[in-house]
């Protein structure tokens, strides 16, 4: 017989109500409540686990601390272990080369978290230095909803990344090519800064650790693709610090085969020791008046050249990052030769149609023009400029910005070898040679491209 479901009549003839349910207490407070119709400018805002700086427009800043650890800043560490973020510490759940949002993540290997834990507790910061040029810190008016976006991405994505490890770690992000992009080490400085280290008194270098995917491998290494860079290798050599690929770190594999595709120190032979020597040795005056055209790519030393050897041998300059345009360096240029002062045109003048143009005026004023090629390739002249662009070592003397990629390819393309059928008198070349102090060499060898 099945049960009776309804409802028993009470002794007036009414149904009786259902009985009372005993139901779970609500955990949702007043504050809550009222919190939920506040409007959302006056809302109280829940603090960020991760806090996050900005330092000179370009470099991200972001450190994590759990609640429960009291560390100071005073409880100084004596060993840094610092690495790559993405394809070293995580990869992409989805497979793709960049991540789609904020949670396209996983760790790379699941034995980073342990291993990043284990470091801690052996007394190492643990710290991260990360290009990320595919962030843009603009607030003008050309930033778009996907910069937004994007930016908040790797905010979102690293405090997951972070609160999953739950240790003290910061992050550093290069969004610029600046100083502080790798292998550059505006970076690693900035946080020994902030941490108020010293690292030839309170750090063990040699103890010290760098990793990176980065490393210049070639293709086929372990099965992988060829390495994009050598930029975590060289970022590790330019603080003096050991170097290890993910793999070699956290797998425990062979060290492989790599190749950098330039390496500065080839450059500084027995036979290019520093020297403040000024001697012009292969350029001598050979008429009362002349025209001298210098001919090679920039950051090629020209302009060195011309301060240390043809200046003072009475040469006048004209250059068109000063003057601007080609035209206003023509008239300045023949200006100078009708008041019977030689003149050096300090520009790159790299093919055949723009020398034209100079050696028309030495015949228009009947004077010789010569021509002084710098050879120099492009990937010296991108480091030469980098140097000089990024460091206070009184080698920069108009204060030139550094300049983008793309004159130094731009100058590759249109590249022709001048010769003495276009009209000139003589064809000096000159080979490059380091010259300057011991401290500016020992900035000068590190990796800056």
């Amino acid at each position: 017989m099945a049960p009776n479901m309804k409802r028993g009549s009470t002794d007036d003839g009414t149904v009786s109500p259902p009985p009372l349910k005993r139901g779970k207490q609500s955990t949702v407070t007043q504050k809550a409540v009222a919190n939920f119709f506040t409007p959302a400018s006056k809302k109280e805002k829940v603090p960020e686990k991760v806090t996050w700086r900005i330092a000179n427009d370009s470099l991200v800043v972001g450190t994590f601390k759990p609640p429960e650890v009291s560390e100071t800043r005073e409880d100084k560490r004596r060993k840094i272990a610092g690495f790559d973020f993405d394809s070293t510490l995580i990869s992409t759940s989805s497979g793709n080369v960049f991540g789609k949002d904020a949670q396209d993540w996983k760790w790379w290997d699941g034995i980073v978290p342990k291993k990043l834990r284990s470091l801690y507790e052996d007394g190492y910061y643990v710290v991260i230095f990360s290009n990320q040029s595919g962030i843009s810190l603009k607030s003008d008016k050309k930033t778009t909803n996907v910069d937004k976006k994007r930016f908040a991405d790797f905010k979102t994505k690293t405090a997951a990344v972070f609160e999953d490890l739950n240790i003290p770690i910061s992050i550093y992000a290069a969004t610029a090519k600046d100083m502080y992009r790798k292998p550059r080490t505006g970076m690693w400085n900035e946080f020994l800064q902030e941490h108020e280290l010293d690292p030839s008194s309170d750090l063990v270098l040699e103890h010290c650790i760098f990793v990176g995917d980065a490393g210049g491998r070639a293709e086929g290494s372990q099965g992988k693709r060829k390495d994009f860079s050598c930029s975590d290798r060289d970022f590790a050599f330019n603080i003096g610090i050991p170097y290890m690929t993910p793999e070699e770190f956290f797998l425990g594999t062979e060290a492989q085969p790599f190749m950098r595709e330039f390496d500065p120190s080839t450059y500084l032979g027995a036979d290019q020791a520093a020297s403040t020597d000024s001697t012009p040795l292969v350029f001598s005056k050979a008429n009362e008046l002349d025209l001298v055209l210098l001919c090679g790519s920039p950051g090629a030393g020209k302009s060195t050249f011309y301060w240390n050897h043809l200046k003072p041998l009475g040469y006048e300059r004209v250059n068109q990052d000063n003057l601007k345009t080609r035209e206003r360096c023509l008239k300045v240029a023949e200006a100078f030769l009708k008041e019977g002062s030689s003149v050096v045109v300090d520009n790159t003048n790299p093919d055949e149609h723009t020398r034209k143009a100079w050696v028309n005026v030495a015949k228009k004023l009947n004077v010789p023009i010569r021509c002084v090629l710098f050879t120099a390739g492009a990937k010296l002249g991108e480091h030469n400029d980098a140097v000089r662009a990024l460091n206070d070592l009184k080698t920069n003397p108009e204060n030139r910005a550094m300049l983008p990629r793309m004159a130094f390819n731009s100058f590759t393309s249109r590249f022709r070898d001048p010769s003495l059928e276009e009209g000139f008198q003589d064809i000096t070349k000159v080979d490059f040679k380091f010259e300057g102090s011991e401290e500016q060499k020992e900035v000068w060898r590190r990796f800056w491209l």
